[in-house]
């Protein structure tokens, strides 16, 4: 029996096939004197495969009736084809119909707004633009697994659900199984989440980190790769309430040897893109943004500028430009402070470390200086921040005194305080926004268009 060649196969031959069978669904069909021609895609091309329909075909009646959308198995030679801008053709010896596609399929051999399509998420990866972007993707993850393979880390699972706030800016996804219209009550008339199903307070998690550490203080160098999620009510063009984040953790390991890591990473996945994804990245360049593979290969050939958060505010106040939020010293940098500081200033990456303790997590490494740490954020043109991390503190005293500042209690973190009661080492890691990364790489500039099925506030179809 003959096995199915992917359309991708097909186009890619380099002499004719006798018999192939392929499958997939039309694009667009048009009839000649005595043929039809079918644009036939199965999702693994940006190109379609031309079919060839003879009416010498026992079915050739309900052929021409083929619309776009439906799905069809062929059977025949692939030759070498007459028309323009292809090399092979598929003559059909056989043409099945699989599933017949109604008039009022949406997707129609025009230009839609990735607005319409995201109303129809469950057709666009139908369409060139988002096959293309669900291909890159598909293989931008392959690399980041490749990435840390060859460097010797661990990839590691860290829960979904969990009892702690990573971040501790409290907005969390509460997971319970209580009932809401009947909730158990405690004597002050709170709910009573001892009795709850996991007997305490749970959410989705907001990072792996804390887990990744204790991971990495035994088999030195992981990395977690899975779904987050934040209840933050944002809108913006790159927020989302659930997304995807690459997260290595390194015993032995300072600050400076993070960033080193986050920029070698950073460059690592563009240059895989631009030798794997071609096809696709020629798509975005022609129609998404024009300036794209230019920029991805400036930031594949410059080394990445870093300043101190003091220099990155000394800068922005300097710049006379007019920003829409304040520029001040202990305040966090916003997505028009980074894309200044690399589209116009350094007009390259730039990693801004050693930032104000008081606009950072409890976790991060206290300078010497008392009133930074060390926390690192990758900046990269057009996005923003794209990695965040730091060294963590390895101090025992010095991370009670940080969990008291931020009015944590350290009871509940004993297992974590416990990684530096035994055997503690300086260790360092970062957070890399999967979908950022994509937005960055496919030039795409909306969150929304590079996840299958976006979270958003007050959206959740699909």
């Amino acid at each position: 029996m003959l096995s199915p060649t992917s359309v991708k196969d097909a186009l890619n031959q380099t002499a004719p096939v006798e018999q192939m069978l392929v499958q997939g669904w039309v694009r667009t069909r048009r009839d000649s004197k005595d043929f039809s021609f079918i644009e036939l895609n199965d999702g693994s091309s940006l190109r379609n495969l031309q079919i060839i329909a003879r009416d010498s075909l026992p079915n050739y009646a309900t052929v021409q009736r083929l619309i776009t959308g439906a799905s069809i198995i062929v059977r025949g030679a692939l030759v070498a084809s007459q028309g323009k801008g292809q090399n092979w053709e598929l003559v059909a010896d056989e043409l099945t119909i699989v599933g017949a596609s109604d008039e009022s399929y949406p997707l129609q051999k025009k230009g839609h707004t990735p607005e319409f399509l995201r109303e129809i998420a469950h057709l666009r990866p139908r369409s060139n633009l988002f096959g293309c972007v669900f291909r890159v993707r598909s293989r931008l993850a392959f690399a980041i697994h490749q990435f840390f393979q060859e460097r010797g880390f661990y990839y590691i699972h860290t829960p979904i659900i969990t009892g702690s706030d990573c971040e501790g800016a409290g907005e969390l996804f509460r997971v319970t199984s209580i009932d809401a219209t009947n909730p158990p009550r405690k004597p002050d008339g709170s709910i009573d989440y001892t009795r709850d199903f996991f007997g305490r307070s749970t959410y989705l998690t907001v990072s792996g980190q804390l887990e990744a550490e204790a991971f990495a203080s035994a088999l030195t160098k992981v990395y977690t790769f899975g779904p987050t999620f934040r209840a933050e009510n944002s809108n913006t063009s790159r927020h989302a309430n659930e997304f995807w984040m690459i997260e290595p953790e390194m015993a032995f390991t300072d600050l400076q040897g993070n960033m080193d890591l986050a920029e070698e990473m950073v460059k690592y996945l563009i240059r895989d893109a631009r030798e794997k994804c071609r096809e696709e990245l020629g798509l975005f360049a022609k129609f998404v943004d024009k300036e794209l593979l230019s920029r991805l290969d400036f930031v594949i050939d410059r080394p990445f500028q870093r300043i101190t958060y003091t220099e990155a505010i000394e800068l922005l106040k300097k710049s006379g430009e007019k920003f829409e939020f304040p520029v001040e010293y202990e305040l966090n940098l916003q997505s028009e402070h980074e894309r200044w500081l690399t589209e116009k200033h350094f007009k390259c990456p730039v990693t801004v470390f050693n930032y104000p303790k008081k606009i950072k997590p409890f976790y991060m490494r206290l300078n010497d200086d008392n009133k930074t740490v060390t926390a690192m954020d990758l900046l990269v043109p057009g996005i923003g921040e794209i990695v965040g991390g730091s060294q963590r503190e390895e101090r025992l005293e010095v991370l009670e005194e940080s969990m008291r500042r931020y009015k944590m209690d350290p009871k509940d973190y004993k297992w974590y305080l416990d990684l530096r009661r035994y055997g503690t080492v300086p260790h360092s890691g970062f957070g890399l926004g999967f979908e950022r990364m994509l937005m960055f790489v496919t030039g795409v500039s909306n969150i929304r268009d590079v996840i299958p099925f976006a979270r958003t506030p007050g959206s959740a179809e699909f």
